[in-house]
């Protein structure tokens, strides 16, 4: 029989909530991320340097053997709410989830440290919106001198990454190669922190870091891995659009008093509290079952975003809607956080992809018509 996992936070968990936290309004402000997303750099690179040296993060579920802080992905997914809650421009997700994921999942121990220690950063090149459990993809080719060829359309975090995961498939079969000869094309992004990029490999040398059953294993343990987490993510997004949207509704008057005191605006808060706290439970969840192997690491995974989506989407449309017409304005940051909402509800499978993936996880046939 399972042990009820414990999904509180933990005394170190906390610790680590506050220095990345502090980091981020230190290093990060809103006004500063803003003002990013009309530059050419939008991803902050000093930022991620600062979370690699300063604090360690980048490498929090790598073995302390292979040059990581030998943490957990639980200690992983605090860092992400803390992420989620700033819009911070980063490549955390591609880099110390789904790539490191697939390394690890790899054993592949030259490259991890690197990834691990933020030398290096990293992107598996998939389109964003690969769910778990899909095809192995065969966009990109192999030739007989071992040269890969292809594009991979849509690729997030890979516009500052300097090395590629990249599956592709030879004459042999499948292959997960590491790749530093890439050109990263910048596409229009709906999430401005988060840009992305298609990538063309043209002879593209590559060396192979699994092959066979285990790439695929690879590829797929790193896209359960990034949705499990994404959803922690999500709820730093929804955390912060709830509080922020709860803060303005008690200052903001109408008719001579808070506009929170309308029993309408109380029962919508009320719900958005309800389905923030809910999405805490299933993202810790999924977090947990990770960072201890659990065999049921994809159904926490496909419960998570089957949820996740919704709630983050819904909490950052009230936060903008409820702040009024400031809420509409580029100048507030609601529309970063609409925008990394609506865009990751699509990253890593939709929510009705997980809802179908979940109901074949766990044997639930579809209802007969």
């Amino acid at each position: 029989m399972s042990q009820t996992p414990d999904l509180q936070y933990s005394e170190i968990e906390q610790e680590l909530r506050g220095n990345v936290r502090a980091l981020l309004a230190a290093r990060a402000p809103q006004s500063a991320t803003l003002a990013r997303t009309e530059s050419e750099q939008p991803v902050d690179t000093a930022l991620w340097r600062a979370l690699a040296v300063e604090l360690g993060v980048t490498g929090l579920a790598v073995p302390e053997k292979t040059g990581g802080a030998g943490a957990s992905w639980r200690e992983t997914a605090v860092v992400l709410e803390e992420l989620g809650r700033a819009a911070a421009p980063v490549p955390y997700l591609g880099s110390a989830v789904l790539a490191t994921a697939a390394l690890l999942a790899a054993d592949e121990s030259v490259l991890l440290p690197t990834v691990a220690s933020g030398e290096h950063v990293a992107a598996l090149a998939l389109p964003f919106a690969t769910a778990p459990g899909a095809a192995f993809p065969d966009t990109v080719r192999v030739d007989a001198e071992g040269l890969l060829h292809g594009t991979v359309r849509l690729v997030a975090d890979a516009r500052t990454a300097d090395v590629l995961l990249v599956p592709a498939r030879s004459a042999e079969g499948p292959a997960l190669h590491a790749v530093g000869q890439f050109t990263a094309v910048p596409v229009v992004s709906l999430d401005m922190t988060r840009p992305l990029a298609d990538l063309v490999l043209d002879a593209a040398p590559g060396r192979p870091v699994a092959e066979g059953d285990a790439a695929v294993r690879a590829v797929d343990a790193a896209l359960t891995a990034g949705a499990a987490l994404l959803a922690s993510e999500q709820l730093g997004v929804a955390e912060w659009a709830l509080e922020t949207t709860l803060a303005y509704v008690k200052e903001r008057h109408q008719f001579g008093r808070p506009i929170g005191s309308f029993q309408a605006v109380k029962h919508r808060l009320a719900d958005l509290w309800v389905a923030v706290a809910q999405l805490r439970a299933v993202a810790r969840n999924a977090a947990d079952a990770l960072a201890t192997g659990s065999a049921d690491a994809p159904v926490a995974a496909a419960l998570a975003q089957a949820f996740a989506s919704q709630v983050a989407v819904t909490a950052a449309e009230e936060a903008v809607q409820l702040h009024g017409g400031i809420g509409f304005t580029w100048e507030h940051p609601a529309h970063l956080y609409l925008k990394r909402a609506k865009s990751s509800s699509i990253a890593l499978g939709t929510a009705d992809r997980h809802r179908a993936a979940l109901a074949g996880l766990v044997d639930l046939p579809a209802p007969a018509h």
